[in-house]
């Protein structure tokens, strides 16, 4: 595909479809939504806890190669796009009940909070986890893992609530930006880069890659076990008459 700043026509406004999500960013925010939610869904399950700890293991995975496209990405990407103190998120969330909220192309200063929990979360569950796995810490460092992936779980509900509220105020849908990158702005406002698209196919083969081998292995949790064979009545018989 090709990485490219601008799309479709111009509206009477000026605005066309530019480029605001690169590639690396949405496979990071998709492939850490599947962890997720894989890792929550399989964490009471004993015979799957293999592929828990995959899911674990890929949101460390994942959020070190955050941390690193946080500081090399694209525009949008990069943290300092969306540093704000405390003071400009809660402006923000008082600007919405007035309806006179600014849009933000990248991340606004409220959702950019919801954004930093998830990273900080997203490490010390995955951490904990890992420690839990390899029976470092006992019981203490589990329960906090417990209460770690339930918060995480809370920051997840409010971050989509906002990009609902947000959706249907700017009339706009945040949830397709975040699949195709493309918002409604000013061409000046867009992305460039194929070596982004590079490194969003190496971080997508990467984590699939992963998943596979990690599936594939001898470790992997084997289906459930064959039902045993029934019982006729001529094999009861059979064993009687040997009785």
């Amino acid at each position: 595909m090709n990485a490219t700043a601008t799309d479709a026509t111009a509206r009477p406004d000026g605005t066309i479809r530019v480029l605001i999500w690169d590639l690396p960013v949405r496979v990071f925010h998709w492939a850490l939504v599947l962890s997720f939610a894989g890792a929550y869904w399989l964490s009471e399950t004993e015979r799957l806890r293999n592929i828990h700890v995959m899911f674990g293991y890929t949101v460390l995975g994942l959020v070190a190669f955050r941390l690193v496209w946080g500081l090399a990405g694209t525009r949008y990407a990069r943290f300092r796009s969306f540093l704000f103190s405390p003071r400009e998120a809660v402006d923000y969330v008082r600007s919405l009940f007035r309806r006179s909220d600014p849009r933000f192309l990248g991340h606004n200063p409220a959702g950019s909070f919801a954004i930093w929990a998830i990273l900080g979360l997203a490490a010390l569950t995955g951490t904990t986890g890992y420690a839990t796995y390899n029976e470092i810490g006992g019981d203490a460092v589990e329960e906090v893992h417990e209460i770690l992936a339930n918060s995480w779980l809370w920051v997840v509900g409010i971050h989509v609530s906002g990009v609902i509220l947000g959706s249907l105020l700017h009339r706009e849908n945040l949830v397709g930006a975040m699949i195709t990158g493309y918002k409604r702005a000013e061409a000046a406002a867009g992305v460039r880069g194929t070596f982004a698209e590079i490194v969003g196919v190496a971080l997508l083969s990467g984590v699939l890659g992963y998943w596979a081998l990690s599936l594939g292995s001898p470790d992997a949790p084997a289906e459930a076990s064959a039902a045993p064979e029934p019982v006729t009545l001529a094999a009861q018989v059979n064993s009687e008459d040997e009785d």
